[in-house]
């Protein structure tokens, strides 16, 4: 279990760090955007991604019982 939990870090970092290589410029661009949004709808959207998040880990765990 703990090592499909490290795998699944290290996929998540590597793949945030490709992002963040390939399209560094693209990525200040959006900082900058997204300095303008208000904090109520980040929270939001990031309420919604948490829930969709706990639902996916939620049922993997109950269909492939690991």
């Amino acid at each position: 279990m703990l090592e499909l939990f490290l795998f699944g870090i290290g996929c998540v970092l590597l793949f945030e760090g490709l992002i963040y290589f390939f399209f560094a410029k693209k990525i200040k661009d959006m900082f900058q955007l997204v300095s303008t949004v208000k904090s109520e709808k980040i929270r939001n959207f990031s309420s919604i991604l948490i829930i969709l998040g706990l639902c996916l880990i939620y049922f993997t765990l109950k269909i492939y019982r690991i």
